[in-house]
């Protein structure tokens, strides 16, 4: 193969790949129709299209790199959620002997401190309660007066995005009967979190030891099956 015939070759194919028209198709007819005497069941020749197709690749995920970040962002934070829990359990096992302080005791300062934990659930894949127990244990607090810390605050940011939002579906122009589903759903929602509240009090009453250990495992099995999902 001349560096000509490969050029020809590569720019058919970086063409014909993105229509849908078989660019694999016209690499294998479009020698002959020249006449050009390729041997197309040599060693060389697949691995020479494979290749073009990698630059093909890589044009596509420059062109769209704003959609590949992110999709990355969300496995990746998820990935990096895991390894949050795990880190806040070992410094709170590092610092472990001290009598774990009474929800009661926390200060505006702690308040504030755990608060800026919370704002790295802005970062997608970091779970905001996730972040708030891990801030809440820093400060010398249990497993369930972090968690019942985490729960409080968390009533105030959901209040205020109902107040900001669920008015929008009043003048947003929706079909007849999609408020009534949507407070439907809300009310399954609400029954379901009263649940689960229920459940993760008693867990991190019960589990204080170890009980983000679970959710961190899950976080980083489920993070990192997403990424080889994505690169597969």
């Amino acid at each position: 193969m001349t560096a000509l015939q490969a050029m020809v070759i590569a720019v058919l194919q970086g063409a014909t790949e993105l229509f849908p028209v078989s660019s694999l198709g016209h690499a294998v007819i479009l020698p002959r129709l020249l006449g050009w005497h390729l041997d197309q069941h040599g060693a060389a020749f697949l691995p020479f299209l494979v290749m073009l197709h990698l630059g093909t690749a890589a044009a596509l995920l420059l062109y769209f790199w704003r959609d590949w970040w992110t999709l990355a962002q969300g496995n990746l934070g998820l990935v990096a959620n895991g390894f949050l829990l795990l880190l806040g359990e070992r410094l709170r096992t590092s610092a472990a002997g001290a009598e774990p302080r009474a929800i009661a005791s926390l200060t505006p300062i702690d308040a504030l401190t755990i608060g800026l934990w919370q704002s790295l659930a802005l970062l997608p894949g970091i779970s905001r309660s996730g972040a708030t127990i891990v801030g809440g244990l820093l400060r010398g607090i249990d497993h369930a007066a972090a968690a019942h810390f985490s729960f409080l605050i968390a009533t105030p940011i959901i209040l205020a995005a109902a107040l900001k939002e669920v008015p929008k579906l009043a003048h947003a122009g929706l079909p007849p009967g999609t408020f009534a589903l949507a407070f439907a759903a809300a009310l399954v929602a609400g029954a379901v979190a009263y649940a689960s509240t229920a459940f993760l009090m008693r867990y991190f009453r019960g589990h204080d030891e170890w009980a983000l250990n679970p959710f961190a495992y899950y976080c980083l099995a489920a993070g990192g099956l997403s990424v080889l999902w994505f690169v597969l």
